[in-house]
């Protein structure tokens, strides 16, 4: 009778706990479905009042049955512990540079060199994909079974720094992909970039100033140093963004297009890059740089061009890259920024070899991201030639 009793004890105790684990489980789901509406979609679709009550309620849960803890919970963007310091990540593919032009002329040769490089295929062949290029730090996210399980920075290329608790804090980076494909796939990576949006820059800066605190030159070394904080807690704080624009490795899944990598990206409720744009063609590439020429303004965040890449999978692999970067892409930079500072003064620099070159120190003027007092000016033989 009592073995009974004691089987039946343990029975509705351990439905009472499946129970609530499904509810923990439920209450994260519904919090990241909430929040990919607010951060990503712009279609918040509860008050804030009913956002905190789900909240509170699944904090009182974790907080009650620690079992459960789960690194990915909605609770986890704020709260992580400090650490000493990063741990060392190896990139399985290596995050590569793009190699660069700044006028249309170098970009057409840079179009006629991949169809040289391709041979037999016929330039009606050569699609293109195009992105603006976003200025902040390059990152690198594994999601497995559709939870994130790795942030890490680009670092040199081949190995970067694990800032996975920091990478959690980001507003608009669910922890779990939704879409039924996506949250099946034993592993994805990506790679993004993590920026301030201008107003929310201004606004950082604002307040550390106003605390007394040191403020940050540009958006981009903002970005890299709100990210790469010992104490999550800080970056928790500071409103970064993310945006993916790469899909890195997939398993379980084939994709024959850049394009379709994009709107997969964008289908499994991920940030991808506002303005991505299909190029059908060499004009087209040429038509979406004229455009983000003219509106570049209006976005929300810096950019300092585009980023083009070869559409077709199958000729970026024929394609291949060189140390360091894939031929089949290319960034196209804006023309440098021009600003009239007053010349203070000139100084004459003696090098190692004994040459003597004429340094201007100029009046400080903030340009390119940068507040620029010194710059380096042409030898008289160099003025001559």
């Amino acid at each position: 009778m009592e073995a009974k009793i004691d089987f039946e004890l343990n029975y509705y105790m351990n439905t009472d706990i499946e129970k609530i684990h499904e509810e923990i489980e439920r209450l994260r789901r519904e919090i990241e479905h909430h929040n990919y509406l607010y951060y990503i979609k712009n279609e918040p679709a509860i008050s804030d009042a009913r956002y905190d009550a789900l909240m509170d309620r699944l904090k009182e849960l974790e907080a009650k049955y620690p079992q459960f803890f789960d690194p990915n919970s909605p609770t986890q963007r704020v709260g992580a512990p400090v650490t000493e310091e990063f741990a060392t990540v190896v990139h399985p593919v290596p995050l590569l540079s793009l190699d660069k032009v700044n006028t249309e002329k170098d970009f057409i040769e840079f179009h006629r060199r991949l169809i040289r490089m391709l041979r037999d295929v016929p330039e009606s062949e050569i699609d293109y994909s195009a992105t603006p290029k976003l200025d902040g730090l390059s990152i690198r996210l594994r999601y497995e079974n559709g939870a994130l399980v790795l942030g890490a920075t680009r670092g040199d290329g081949f190995r970067g720094e694990n800032v996975t608790p920091n990478v959690r804090t980001i507003r608009n980076l669910p922890h779990y992909l939704f879409d039924d494909i996506a949250k099946k796939l034993p592993a994805i990576e990506f790679r993004g970039e993590v920026i301030f949006h201008k107003d929310d820059f201004e606004k950082l800066n604002m307040e550390l100033g106003s605390k007394g605190e040191k403020t940050f030159v540009n958006a981009r070394n903002g970005a890299s140093g709100s990210l790469r904080q010992l104490d999550p807690n800080i970056t928790a704080k500071r409103p970064l963004k993310i945006y993916l624009y790469e899909i890195l490795y997939a398993e379980g899944i084939e994709f024959k297009t850049h394009w379709e990598k994009l709107k997969f990206i964008e289908q499994i409720g991920l940030p991808l890059v506002p303005e991505a744009r299909y190029c059908q063609n060499i004009d087209d590439v040429k038509k979406y740089f004229d455009w983000i020429s003219q509106n570049r303004e209006k976005l929300p965040f810096e950019i300092d061009g585009i980023v083009i890449k070869l559409n077709k999978l199958e000729y970026q692999k024929m394609l291949g890259e060189v140390s360091h970067h894939p031929r089949w892409a290319i960034a196209w930079k804006f023309p440098s920024q021009e600003v009239i500072t007053t010349l203070v003064d000139v100084i004459w620099s003696v090098g190692r070899t004994g040459a003597i070159t004429p340094v201007a120190i100029l009046e400080p003027t903030f340009v390119a991201g940068a507040t620029i007092s010194r710059a380096t000016l042409h030898n008289e033989d160099e003025i001559e030639r």
